[in-house]
């Protein structure tokens, strides 16, 4: 007593000795597209929400905070991975061929390994991000990518559906936009084409920075060595290009 349905799923399942093949009208079906699931760790905000993160900055106040976020091109190409220094305003870049987890975790690796441990956690001793599922495994970029090293870092989610709980980032975003329009396919860009668009909007200079660009106040604040090695560099004034004509080939 069982539907047709179900028993096409024990033949599927090799429960019976009859298989896919062995059924004529089986093997004409094309398979069914089936949308790829994100799977989300739900357990992953426990001690982690936007209480916990303000709770975390009343012991240590002036702790510098990054924060995080995804700039998304066309639908299903490449995104970039946006990472933002609040005290200074320089932000960075990384281009993704797919807007997964281990995309994410790829880049700190990168950062980690390039930066060194030391000068690593002086820049990221905290990460406030979004509820997005490609920011859902926060312990392997607290701890490394297998997720049992030494704690680097600490990641923290805003409250779902507040963005202005880090109103920093999404500011910094409309700048991206000037060069990549919402929309736009990042699918012919290298990451050549990013870090050339990130110098020119980190060499434009801010009012609240008292007239200072974010790469001069991240210089100021943390060395021109560590400028370099994050593959920064400042765009005289008179040449910052902050249009879509900058990255055309």
């Amino acid at each position: 007593m069982c539907s047709e349905k179900t028993l096409y799923n024990y033949i599927d399942g090799s429960l019976f000795d009859v298989r896919n093949i062995d059924l004529p009208r089986k093997v004409k079906y094309r398979p069914r597209y089936k949308k790829p699931e994100l799977k989300v760790d739900r357990g992953c905000r426990v001690g982690r929400n936007y209480h916990d993160y303000e709770v975390y900055l009343e012991k240590p106040p002036d702790t510098a905070v990054t924060q995080m976020d995804s700039v998304i091109g066309s639908k299903g190409g490449k995104v970039l991975l946006t990472v933002f220094f609040v005290e200074t305003s320089l932000m960075l870049a990384f281009l993704r061929d797919a807007n997964t987890s281990k995309s994410v975790i790829d880049v700190y690796e990168e950062l980690y390994h390039k930066l060194g441990g030391q000068d690593f956690r002086k820049l990221f001793p905290i990460i406030l991000t979004d509820n997005g599922s490609e920011f859902s495994n926060p312990k392997s970029i607290e701890y490394g990518a297998d997720g049992t090293g030494f704690r680097r870092t600490r990641i923290y989610y805003c409250n779902p559906s507040a963005p202005y709980q880090k109103a920093e980032i999404e500011v910094g975003h409309e700048f991206i936009r000037r060069v990549l329009p919402k929309g736009k396919s990042f699918d012919e860009l290298i990451q050549e084409d990013i870090d050339l668009m990130m110098d020119h909007i980190n060499s434009y200079r801010r009012k609240k920075l008292n007239g200072k660009s974010p790469y001069e106040a991240f210089c100021f604040y943390y060395g021109k060595d560590l400028a370099d090695k994050l593959g920064c560099h400042e765009v005289g004034a008179k040449s910052i290009n902050l249009t879509p004509g900058l990255l055309k080939k």
